[in-house]
């Protein structure tokens, strides 16, 4: 399956999921930067979320999984720290999945992702990852994680 066909490439690396959230693939977390191929081998440029991102080891090892599985052999991961990740990478239609699986999505106004209200309070700056922290809704008393605007 070395033939250069870069869609196919982007299609298997949608159907992998973030590992810290599953219902978003890396594909739409933004961290895929970049496929190309160059001397029958895929290059696949990733971009951290941040440096010291733990989740990097878990996308890496389930993209060589996951090619691997779909007959790609020769290929090279590639980490990018320039451009920095930035949340400005997400389409609307991944944050409405993060919203959907109760994770308010970055934004300047955080809404509660169980009765979308914008009344609510910061609890913690850190959730169960780095990149979200906890809130809990004025409204409807529910705690949440917001994924923060980086």
């Amino acid at each position: 399956m070395q033939n250069g066909n870069i869609k196919y490439i982007w299609e298997l690396l949608n159907t992998v999921p973030d590992p810290e959230i599953p219902v978003i693939s890396v594909v739409e977390l933004g961290v895929i930067r970049d496929v190309t191929f160059t001397n029958n081998s895929f290059v696949i440029s990733i971009t951290p979320t941040y440096s010291g991102c733990p989740a990097v080891k878990a996308f890496q090892d389930d993209i060589r999984r996951c090619l691997s599985q779909n007959g790609i052999e020769k290929f090279e991961l590639k980490i990018v720290y320039y451009p920095a990740w930035t949340t400005d990478w997400m389409s609307q239609e991944t944050k409405d999945k993060l919203m959907n699986y109760g994770i308010s999505p970055p934004s300047k106004i955080v809404v509660c992702p169980q009765c979308k209200s914008d009344s609510t309070n910061l609890i913690s700056q850190f959730g169960s990852t780095a990149c979200k922290s906890l809130y809990k809704c004025v409204e409807c008393l529910e705690p949440f994680e917001h994924f923060k605007c980086i």
